[in-house]
């Protein structure tokens, strides 16, 4: 204990600590409980030590009488060590670059994909424009049958199988509704039930 906590105090000192209590009660950190014991504390303190004892565990601002006090600071961390400079893995086998113009093999690299990248198998390649798997099937035959043989017979061929029976319970939708998905599909296209694009 030094020799400033030791000096006895006044109504200014009280009033002083009690002001800023009232800033902490302000900015949350004391409950109503703990402000209102903090406060009759400070208002029966005859020595600055009892002052700076209602403030040991709080930040500024404090009284300017009072000692500024001494955090013991936070728990030292546990910092786990910087990884070492990239390695390649001891396993023995080398495997040298391969020679320009050829694709990369070894255990980095993997090998292509026969779905390409968008998982489903493109036998037919991909749309040039949008990136999408081609179908084995043809927009241009899917169009002219269900033009021609209506009752939703090019939407079998395409595989979209339930607006084809709906199309062949109602006739085609007199005709009319065929007509129409069959410009459609002969005009953009559309896609088989995998997803891919159907085919020019």
């Amino acid at each position: 204990m030094s020799e400033a906590e030791r000096i006895r105090i006044g109504n200014q000192q009280r009033e002083e600590a009690i002001t800023s209590l009232n800033d902490h009660f302000a900015a949350g950190r004391l409950d109503i409980g703990e402000y209102e014991v903090r406060v009759g504390q400070a208002a029966e303190a005859q020595y600055a030590e009892q002052l700076a004892g209602l403030f040991t565990d709080l930040p500024h601002p404090r009284p300017d009488f009072l000692p500024p006090p001494t955090y013991a600071g936070p728990p030292p961390m546990d910092v786990p060590p910087p990884p070492p400079p990239f390695a390649q893995p001891q396993t023995g086998t080398y495997y040298p670059p391969p020679p320009a113009g050829f694709p990369p093999t070894g255990p980095y690299y993997a090998a292509p994909s026969p779905y390409g990248p968008h998982g489903h198998p493109a036998p037919y390649g991909y749309d040039q424009f949008t990136g999408q798997p081609l179908s084995n099937r043809s927009k241009v035959v899917a169009g002219l049958l269900q033009i021609f043989l209506s009752f939703g017979i090019g939407r079998f061929y395409t595989g979209h199988y339930g607006i084809a029976i709906a199309q062949l319970l109602t006739c085609g939708g007199l005709g009319v509704w065929t007509l129409v998905d069959g410009i459609i599909l002969l005009v953009s296209g559309g896609t088989d039930p995998y997803g891919r694009k159907l085919r020019d």
